[in-house]
């Protein structure tokens, strides 16, 4: 299935898309990734949802990509007496150390790692921000806080502390349970929560290693003073809207997401928007007018890829959001100012010889007017460093590791095919060939630009730019071949 637009959609399985018939649905309506949430579900929920995205990946001969989002910690405090109790603005409140039920003054709090972090100042956010504490003083197993505004708190409520590095390791112990289950599954990508410094990936890395992408999501304000390092140890990057815009004021959240879209765009990793993009279509068959343009601001400043979470997880219209993700994506792509702000949002390539080759690419792909761009990659390098330099062409990316072909499911502009590899130029040309035309990009007498990387089959070798023109006795690739490649 030729997709008619470059930017991706992550659609998020849950309770309202588990049978198989659905996932089809959501797949035809413009899903290109599968979530699978690992705050919610059993694994046996997961590996149910996982082969059916499978058995449609099978059916229809198109590489689809698994992104299994671990939980990460998650900083709680206890219980009360009365269940929940009224906060007023000016109450002291205190946060200790003693399991005993709370009540209006104080409540247990089960994360030594907080007192450790806590300083006099500093904010504390509970129930997703409902309730904001002031830290007047901090000693030893006690956090005494002023409430800041009017509320409610209740059991086992969320903490956010966005004023501080919290000294946890982003992976939790049911973190390490899921991120094995994970792999033994064959996920093509690992959304590592709570990351707020470059050192959670690398610890995530040894145990991943190359067996998935790991997708860093930023939702932490730590993280931002990071970003750079963080971005160049991950493979993707996701905004995660929803931590973030808890623990960031609300009029920040829109310049960050754009700074974090300018330095993974300059890096070449793929970057995703998440969080309430269709959020009234849980219960809605339409978003509200201010969602399209949310999503539609996306994609105009240049993001890889949009997700959808409860609405397909767990809405009422789950294959109408997705169309309607698909439907936002595909006019703002129509749209000629479009290409004039990625044009202007061009960023200068880096000085390695595989963005020379991609930078060359997107130039000589736009003065021949190239019907498609043809990259060559064993390990999806080649095809991200095209993708990064946005050409006006589709990029057909052919690699003969159909693990890659999934994992480039996420990124912009890229169709992945799955070949065997090639031993020789002519190969690769001929190849090449058959491909643009075998995916409809190209027909007879049009002219394909090729990236590689010679010695075949060795990643991170792009060294290599050839024009071609399809010809009349090119052969399309058939189904069959493949299917047989998915299989």
């Amino acid at each position: 299935m030729r997709r008619q637009r470059k930017a991706k959609i992550v659609a998020t399985l849950g309770p309202a898309s588990t049978d198989i018939a659905l996932i089809r649905a959501l797949f035809d309506a413009g899903a290109d990734v599968f979530r699978l949430n690992f705050s919610h579900g059993t694994h046996e929920d997961h590996r149910a949802r996982y082969d059916a995205v499978r058995q449609v990946e099978a059916e229809t001969g198109r590489p689809i990509a698994v992104l299994a989002d671990l939980q990460g910690p998650k900083l709680r405090i206890g219980t009360f007496a009365a269940g929940k109790v009224a906060v007023r603005t000016g109450d002291v409140f205190v946060l200790d150390s003693d399991p005993t039920p709370g009540d209006g003054t104080r409540v247990y709090l089960p994360h030594p790692e907080l007192f450790e972090a806590a300083q006099p100042g500093q904010s504390l956010l509970i129930d997703d921000g409902k309730v904001r504490l002031a830290i007047e003083s901090v000693t030893t197993g006690t956090i005494t806080t002023r409430v800041a505004n009017n509320g409610t708190l209740s059991d086992r409520k969320g903490v956010n502390v966005p004023d501080a590095v919290i000294p946890i390791p982003a992976l939790t112990a049911k973190d390490r349970k899921d991120l094995d289950f994970a792999l033994s599954l064959g996920a093509d990508w690992i959304g590592l929560s709570f990351v707020q410094r470059p050192s959670d990936i690398v610890e995530a890395r040894e145990i991943v290693g190359t067996r998935a992408g790991i997708l860093s999501k930023i939702e932490k304000p730590a993280a931002l003073q990071q970003l750079e390092e963080i971005v160049r140890v991950s493979d993707s990057v996701m905004v995660a809207r929803g931590d973030l815009g808890v623990e960031l004021p609300p009029e920040r959240v829109p310049g960050v997401q754009k700074r974090i879209l300018r330095v993974c765009r300059q890096l070449g990793k793929p970057v995703v928007i998440a969080t309430q993009m269709l959020e009234s279509m849980i219960d809605s068959p339409v978003p509200t007018r201010a969602e399209a343009s949310d999503v539609a601001s996306a994609i105009y400043e240049g993001a890889d890829a949009v997700m959808l979470s409860a609405e397909s997880a767990n809405g009422r219209y789950p294959v109408q959001a997705v169309s309607m993700m698909n439907r936002i994506v595909t006019e703002v792509e129509r749209d000629p100012l479009y290409r004039n702000l990625l044009d202007a949002q061009h960023e200068t390539p880096l000085n390695t010889r595989q963005d020379a080759i991609c930078a060359a690419l997107r130039e000589v792909t736009q003065i021949i007017g190239a019907a498609a761009t043809v990259t060559y990659t064993s390990s999806g390098a080649t095809a991200l460093r095209a993708a990064r330099e946005r050409p006006c062409a589709p990029i057909v990316s052919i690699t003969p590791n159909l693990e890659i072909a999934r994992r480039l499911a996420i990124a912009w502009g890229i169709h992945s095919t799955v070949s065997p590899d090639v031993q020789s130029v002519d190969e690769m040309v001929d190849a090449a060939t058959r491909a643009a035309l075998a995916e409809g990009y190209a027909a007879p007498g049009d002219q394909i630009t090729i990236a590689a990387g010679m010695p075949f089959g060795q990643g991170g070798t792009t060294n290599l730019l050839r024009v071609a023109e399809v010809g009349a006795s090119a052969v399309a690739t058939t189904s069959s071949t493949r299917e047989a490649a998915l299989a």
